[in-house]
């Protein structure tokens, strides 16, 4: 069974940075497709950037410019830089060939 454990949240301030981790319970399941959500109660998840198996990348349109998503040692990393409040949310890694989320690490930006 495939699982994916999300970890780098924090609380910050708007403007500064976090990088998130992604990590596969296989080095092998981190190579297909991963992408980023993210989740704020009472909305619906929210697609962030995702990586697929060549390489090939996307991210939402808020986060462009902002956000960095690659990959390396075995994770997927979500770097967010230039933090703003509506950045506050649960994000959560996605793998969509195992239908497999991870449990999310909680992002709280507010000064």
């Amino acid at each position: 069974q495939v699982q994916l454990v999300e970890s780098g949240g924090g609380l910050v301030q708007p403007g500064e940075s976090l990088k998130l981790s992604c990590a596969a319970s296989s080095s092998l399941y981190i190579t297909n497709t991963i992408e980023w959500y993210r989740k704020v109660p009472g909305k619906q998840f929210e697609f962030v950037a995702r990586i697929d198996s060549h390489g090939v990348i996307d991210y939402a349109d808020f986060v462009k410019g902002r956000f960095v998503i690659s990959r390396g040692n075995a994770r997927v990393y979500l770097e967010m830089n230039n933090l703003r409040s509506e950045d506050t949310a649960v994000y959560h890694c996605h793998r969509p060939a195992s239908a497999t989320w991870g449990q999310g690490t909680q992002v709280i930006v507010s000064s």
